[in-house]
């Protein structure tokens, strides 16, 4: 399987380190139940569990609802091809499959452990799998060699009433089906027209062929070619697996068959192909050359006869990786949710399909981040999605989950698949419900008109352009004309597609109305009228600020060239503070969602602040649909140990005894106390009712040091600060913040306008 990360130097001591320290190995497991009490214990083990023990023995199906079985996936090999190094033995595979289990967690949330099976012998390697194979919902067969892996896949899919999938073939094959589709579509090619040649015939790539002509490719059009020559109808010696695909031909060496080729995929040994192999080939040829460590041949030596090739290799340190880690992890979440009986060609057909599809749509600022800023266009470079393309986990597995309902091997049918698609986005995205919500309820709403005030930077151009593009509003981009539609053009970004507007603040007809509004507003604080016309005139801050309060626009969103202070002051002398202002940062972590407050604004707030803080807090979850219950934190717990800052959150708590507000409020307390019901269990007059949601933290210290440590140490999401309080919305964003940053402060800043969700 090739590598995900860019071409790196380590020695071997840096690799044996890393799978040593600083716990042997990369997997380990986490229980999904809690076991902190007696009960826990009586309901996880005796007597309890005998309850679904029951259960399954009267319905064995009933597994999938009582046991981690419709999640799970073995990984399991025998360790006879182990990456490409040979057979090293059952045990020297192990590395391999935790790091292939690590995969299937990181990158779709499926649980995984690997099995290592001590026989080198095809029928006992079946019989041990068929006998322990309904322990899990899946089985990824891994690193097990040609041609035995053909049979023991083709045993175990007739054996068990589960997927099999051997990704050392189907991996490939769907991959490089998916890049070969839209290698043919940037070449001007049709899928049923090349004459496509195989250097390679074993598991891979005889399975690649294979998929291939389910796709489309015509069988005539095709030659393989193995280490002995090509495999032509009538060759003696040839197995069964070969003969299947021999074809009327010929051609006896591959650099005959090679001769006006539309495509060769090599999948055999480093320099298998060579220059003037490439140099006969048909215009636009189409090259994969997927020998892992070493292609077949370089790029560079192919560009240097072809500059008109396009090219994929299984390495990262070039364009088109074809990566197995595209395709499994996804297969097998479709087939999970549905509870697939199999995985079959349809379904492999769907995910290259998908896969090819997800290649031709613009490249969300993740994607780039994750490659160090290379910024990604469909094209000879880019025919095939980037394992850290974050819309693989919701995009793919619902074409493989149809395709499994259409075919009839799907027991557990989706019936609604845009809810299917939203549930997938929050198995690795834990923002995504919230913000699905929120989305909705700003597409649903009267369109917002929302400022972009740094629109000559790329990142916020492509914000503005998803922004509009995700019907969520009309964007405005401030800034010069030419200078946006050219880094525009550069993103391949056409904006009369879509009809986003552009207002330059130095040319505005805008400007002497808004010259004259500020100036009054401000004569008096010490600005000159010619101050104020600068402002306007050179500052896109202020001139964005200007068109939402002088009703030319709803809302606004900025802060990526700007620190937050500074682009705070500069919007606070445009807009008035309708209330009280505050920042509200969203946690979501383990299937909570927190908001935490004041975190960018009060820097030691007394308690008439405090109270004030709640108040706009729990007034803004309600707004977003949930109902507060808010807890004031402290070190101290009702006054102990006692000092002069718990006292202030106490008479924050007395101030609003006072007042009729209409929300759960308690404090002082810790953390533990307000998010575990058996701790506040010992202090029965506590006044929540479940979970606190809103938290209000001492000071802005605190608030931003606990939410930036939640999200640095993994596991949790945060969302904002966001900015609410001003007469008009507006969100600052981080300095460099990345598009899709951009996209959600300019959702909330359209939400906060006045839009509602529903509770």
């Amino acid at each position: 399987m090739p590598d995900l990360t860019d071409k790196q130097t380590f020695s071997d001591e840096d690799a044996l380190e890393f799978h040593r320290l600083p716990t042997p190995g990369k997997i380990s497991m986490a229980p999904t139940k809690p076991m902190a009490t007696q009960r826990d214990l009586s309901l996880a083990y005796s007597p309890g569990v005998a309850v679904p023990v029951q259960a399954i023995a009267d319905d064995p199906d009933r597994a999938y609802d009582y046991t981690a079985k419709g999640n799970m996936v073995a990984v399991i090999s025998n360790g006879t091809a182990i990456l490409g190094m040979g057979n090293l033995g059952h045990m020297a595979s192990k590395p391999v499959m935790e790091g292939k289990s690590v995969l299937f967690k990181r990158f779709a949330d499926v649980d995984s452990f690997d099995v290592e099976v001590k026989t080198t012998d095809p029928a006992e390697f079946v019989t041990v799998v068929k006998n322990i194979g309904d322990t899990w919902g899946g089985i990824n067969l891994e690193d097990i060699k040609s041609p035995e892996c053909f049979e023991i896949e083709s045993q175990l899919q007739d054996l068990l009433d589960i997927p099999v999938f051997h990704d050392d073939q189907h991996g490939t094959a769907i991959i490089s089906t998916a890049g070969l589709i839209n290698a043919c579509h940037v070449a001007g090619k049709r899928l049923e027209e090349v004459k496509v040649v195989l250097s390679g015939a074993g598991a891979a790539g005889l399975s690649s062929i294979a998929l291939m002509k389910a796709a489309g490719v015509r069988v005539e059009n095709t030659v393989i070619v193995d280490r002995d020559g090509v495999v032509y109808r009538g060759r003696p010696g040839v197995d069964q697996w070969k003969a299947a695909h021999a074809t009327d031909t010929p051609h006896r060496t591959l650099a005959e068959a090679m001769v006006g080729a539309d495509v060769v995929l090599g999948l055999s040994a480093k320099g298998a192909i060579t220059k003037e192999m490439v140099a006969s080939m048909a215009p636009r040829p189409i090259i994969f050359a997927m020998a892992n460590p070493d292609p077949e041949i370089t790029p560079e030596d192919v560009l240097s006869v072809r500059s008109d090739a396009i090219i994929a290799t299984g390495r990262s340190d070039y364009a088109n990786q074809v990566n197995n880690v595209l395709a499994f992890p996804y297969l097998f979440r479709g087939a999970l949710d549905v509870r697939a009986r199999q995985i079959n060609h349809e379904m492999k057909v769907a995910c290259a399909q998908a896969l090819a599809a997800l290649a031709r749509e613009a490249v969300p600022d993740e994607v780039a981040a994750a490659y160090r800023g290379r910024q990604l266009k469909f094209g000879p470079d880019y025919i095939i999605p980037t394992p850290f393309d974050p819309r693989l986990i919701w995009y793919i597995p619902p074409f493989v989950a149809q395709a499994a309902m259409d075919t009839g091997v799907a027991r557990k049918p989706i019936e609604d698949m845009d809810a299917y698609r939203v549930q997938l986005r929050e198995r690795v995205d834990p923002s995504a419900a919230l913000m699905q919500k929120i989305s909705s309820a700003v597409r649903g709403a009267p369109n917002k008109r929302i400022v972009f005030a740094e629109g000559e930077e790329p990142s916020v151009i492509r914000a503005a352009w998803g922004f509009k593009q995700a019907e969520l509003g009309d964007p405005i981009l401030v800034g010069r004309e030419d200078l946006i539609r050219q880094n525009a053009a550069e993103a391949g970004l056409n904006f009369d597609d879509l009809g986003i507007e552009i207002a330059n603040a130095r040319v505005s007809h805008l400007n002497a109305d808004y010259t004259d509004w500020l100036y009054e507003r401000l004569q008096r604080r010490g600005y000159l009228r010619r101050d104020v016309q600068r402002m306007i005139n050179q500052d896109r801050n202020y001139f964005g600020a200007a068109m939402c309060a002088r009703g030319q626009a709803d809302a606004m969103v900025t802060g990526v060239t700007r620190n937050f202070n500074m682009v705070l002051k500069e919007v606070r002398r445009v807009l008035d503070v309708t209330d009280r202002m505050i920042g509200v940062s969203i946690v979501l972590a383990k299937g909570r969602t927190l908001f935490v407050a004041d975190t960018s604004i009060h820097e030691l707030p007394d308690a008439p602040e405090l109270a004030q803080i709640a108040i706009k807090a729990a007034a803004t979850v309600r707004k977003l649909g949930r109902t507060p219950r808010v807890a004031f934190l402290s070190y101290s717990t009702f006054g102990n140990p006692p000092g002069d800052r718990g006292e202030k959150v106490r008479e924050a708590i007395r101030i609003l005894d006072r007042m009729d507000v209409d929300f759960e409020y308690e404090g002082e307390m810790p953390p533990e106390l307000a998010l575990d019901p058996d701790q506040r269990a010992n202090y029965p007059f506590m006044r929540l009712s479940a979970d606190a949601n809103v938290l209000v933290m001492p000071a802005i210290h605190s608030a931003a040091i606990s939410t930036r440590l939640v999200q640095a140490l993994g596991g949790a999401t945060v969302i904002g600060p966001l900015l609410v309080g001003l007469e008009k919305s507006v969100q600052i964003v981080p300095l460099g913040a990345s598009v899709s940053e951009i996209i959600t402060a300019a959702t909330f800043a359209a939400y906060e306008d006045g839009v509602q969700t529903e509770g």
